[in-house]
């Protein structure tokens, strides 16, 4: 089953609002926050990837002693 992934609506709140809505500004922030960790942990499983892919590099093959 695939995932249903969230979509990020983008509104413009003009000046003439006087307060803003803490449930919106905290369901902004969240969202916010999910996709600043979502690219941490890419960039991080990438750097992982990449170091290991480095390491059978340097590693000989087992079968040719």
């Amino acid at each position: 089953m695939a995932l249903k992934r969230d979509r990020i609506s983008i509104e413009v709140i003009g000046p003439e609002t006087e307060r803003s809505d803490p449930t919106r500004a905290d369901a902004a922030l969240r969202s916010l926050a999910r996709l600043i960790g979502r690219q941490i942990a890419r960039e991080q499983f990438e750097r992982k990837i990449a170091l290991e892919r480095r390491a059978q590099k340097k590693r000989p093959a087992d079968g040719d002693a």
